[in-house]
């Protein structure tokens, strides 16, 4: 039996709201499905189980009052309980699960006339919900919590924010680098592959800057981790989180996903979702707790150079301004160039500024050969 517990979804939350089950008792569940859905001041998060088996009990029903970071919600049996039901051939049963049974029981819905999609053609909770509509599936979910006015949504995010950067001021000792970039290489081989593309399928700098960064990572691993309970946990999985503004303001970093092993292809089609899905209020809970590293990229603003604040329990972000031309002088010989600054903040605790410079050194040099990201 495994515990489904309320999670934290970030350094500043110590309690959610449970809104709605997407799963009832009965039901089979496998790592990664989502179950619930969860609301803290930074908005609705699809929460995912990590754990295969079926729901045993629903300990916590969804209603406005918040539940402390930790509470068990639910629990997890270790096989899945069907139950048979008879069926217009003699001597034929169908296979059923307890929810679906129970949902079809309670909107008369004649399980003879549907197929099942479970395990060995059993009927599960969804195909029952197909059945009656998506109207009736509305009704079958309970109801969220009463939505929040623009102005207290602003308010939480405000002060979400607020207790994770006076967190991240009060315990992290930071240390601050910047160096400037020469993309000409960069941008002209991001042109040469445009070129040939649709719009839709351009690949835009900040994708060769999030691979470059995560290139740079496996270099420099010490500032892809996170620090608890005194020590430096390292990250074999380079997940970068990216700082994304909202249209009804605040601002959310979720988690792109194993940057080094995808292509340039892949991570802009990635990272459109990303930004699509946080801003429609639908990411899941392991994209706001996976970040390993945050990248805060201002330039698309004007802003030229950002320092940013670590985000617990991370030891590292990095900063990106606007590619502008500025002069440039190489080889003795003074010329105008295209330039971004790129930022570091780390944490002196797991990291000094020798392997700091080491990292930017390797950023630079990976951006220098954008054939290879």
């Amino acid at each position: 039996m495994a515990d489904f517990i309320m999670p934290s979804l970030g350094a500043d939350m110590t309690a959610g709201i449970l809104v709605a089950w997407r799963v009832e008792a009965g039901d089979r569940v496998k790592h990664g499905d989502i179950i619930a859905e969860v609301e803290t001041e930074k908005g609705l998060f699809e929460i995912e189980v990590f754990d295969d088996g079926v729901v045993d009990r629903l300990l916590v029903q969804p209603g406005p009052d918040k539940v402390p970071v930790g509470t068990v919600l639910a629990t997890i049996a270790d096989k899945m309980a069907v139950a048979t039901v008879p069926v217009s051939e003699p001597g034929e049963r169908l296979r059923v699960s307890p929810a679906a049974r129970k949902l079809a029981a309670e909107r008369h819905i004649d399980l003879n006339r549907l197929e099942g999609t479970g395990p060995q053609g059993s009927l599960c909770l969804a195909d029952i919900e197909h059945a009656i509509g998506e109207t009736v599936k509305e009704q079958a979910v309970p109801a969220p919590a009463e939505a929040k006015k623009p102005t207290d949504f602003k308010a939480g995010m405000r002060q979400a924010i607020a207790a994770a950067m006076s967190r991240a001021n009060r315990e992290i000792p930071h240390y601050y680098l910047a160096t400037d970039i020469d993309m000409s290489r960069a941008l002209n081989w991001l042109a040469e592959q445009n070129r040939e593309r649709s719009i839709k399928q351009r690949l835009l700098p900040v994708v060769l800057s999030l691979k470059a960064v995560a290139r740079a990572l496996e270099k420099v691993p010490e500032l892809n981790g996170h620090w608890v309970d005194g020590q430096l946990q390292l990250k074999r999985e380079i997940h970068i989180g990216f700082a994304v503004a909202l249209r009804k303001g605040g601002l959310i970093t979720p988690a792109l996903h194993d940057v080094n092993r995808k292509s340039l292809d892949q991570l802009m089609a990635d990272l459109g979702d990303l930004i699509s899905r946080t801003r429609s209020g639908k990411l899941r809970a392991s994209e706001m707790t996976d970040a390993s590293i945050t990248v805060t990229s201002l330039g698309d603003l004007g802003v030229q150079t950002v320092y940013g604040v670590i985000y617990p329990p991370q030891v590292a972000l990095v900063g990106l301004g606007r590619i502008r031309e500025r002069p440039w002088a190489e080889q003795g010989l003074l010329g105008v160039r295209p330039l971004l600054t790129a930022t570091l903040a780390a944490d002196h605790r797991a990291s000094d500024g020798h392997q700091g410079g080491q990292f930017l050194d390797a950023l630079g040099r990976a951006l220098q050969e954008p054939e290879s990201l």
